[in-house]
């Protein structure tokens, strides 16, 4: 093989190799960051199971250390990691952070909203009234307040928050879990995202913290595209593949 030969075999070794990465390059992605925000009994690693599949999709995925104070505090908390991300971004909440996702969500750089068994309240609607309409969750029995400063029971944890997780991994879960401030649960959002950017809704059919049906009520009311899953609240770790083709799906929404 002459000299000339075998530059151009060397180049076309070069772009074969390099096609795989062309190819996901190429994905169909209209957003490739997500922000993941946690609900309440919780903190940021909650979204581990999630965060690992999504950096393998070759997405860029940051959690949001939700503080647990107030709704505004929240929602400031949230607005600073969306201000750091460099484009289109899906707006992902668990549970309680429906509530931040439905505020915060109005940003022009969030692309798309997932809630993963989440509150997802009309702008300036009373939440809590809202779920008085449908039968009372266990886990509601199971909160307790040190002052100001609201956490499940481990009992409650285990069996109606993370109900379907290894008894093992749900105690490391419960040895995490983050107390709120009950000013929290007063807030009320101004804005509802919902109403006009791309909405994704995963049910948890099996939820003990947030009723099945107000969860179906919500997706309905927001027009999302609803998937549901045989899981207890925590379907993000017990679920997690379903959680992250929701969120997929969202990202590629354009």
């Amino acid at each position: 093989m002459d000299r000339r030969s075998f530059a151009k075999a060397v180049v076309l070794a070069g772009a074969t190799a390099l096609t795989p990465r062309l190819v996901r390059a190429d994905d169909g992605f209209a957003a490739r960051n997500i922000v993941l925000v946690h609900g309440l009994f919780a903190d940021g690693s909650c979204w581990s199971e999630i965060i690992g599949r999504l950096q393998a999709a070759g997405l860029n995925a940051t959690a949001v250390q939700n503080p647990l104070t107030t709704l505004e505090d929240a929602v400031a908390e949230t607005q600073r990691v969306l201000a750091r991300q460099d484009g289109p971004t899906v707006l992902v909440g668990h549970s309680f952070a429906g509530m931040i996702v439905t505020e915060a969500g109005i940003d022009p750089k969030v692309s798309a909203l997932v809630y993963v068994a989440a509150r997802a309240p009309d702008a300036g609607e009373d939440y809590t009234a809202l779920a008085k309409t449908y039968p009372t969750p266990p886990a509601s029995a199971g909160i307790v307040f040190d002052g100001d400063e609201g956490r499940l029971t481990e009992a409650a944890f285990l069996r109606d928050f993370a109900g379907d997780l290894p008894e093992a991994r749900a105690r490391v879960l419960y040895a995490v879990q983050q107390p709120f401030h009950k000013a929290l649960l007063a807030g009320k959002t101004n804005h509802a995202a919902w109403r006009s950017k791309p909405s994704f809704y995963a049910v948890s059919t099996e939820d003990r913290t947030i009723n099945p049906d107000l969860e179906r009520f919500m997706a309905k009311r927001m027009g999302a595209t609803t998937i549901e899953v045989k899981a207890s609240h925590l379907s993000l770790i017990s679920h997690a593949q379903d959680i992250t083709d929701l969120i997929l799906q969202a990202a590629r929404r354009r």
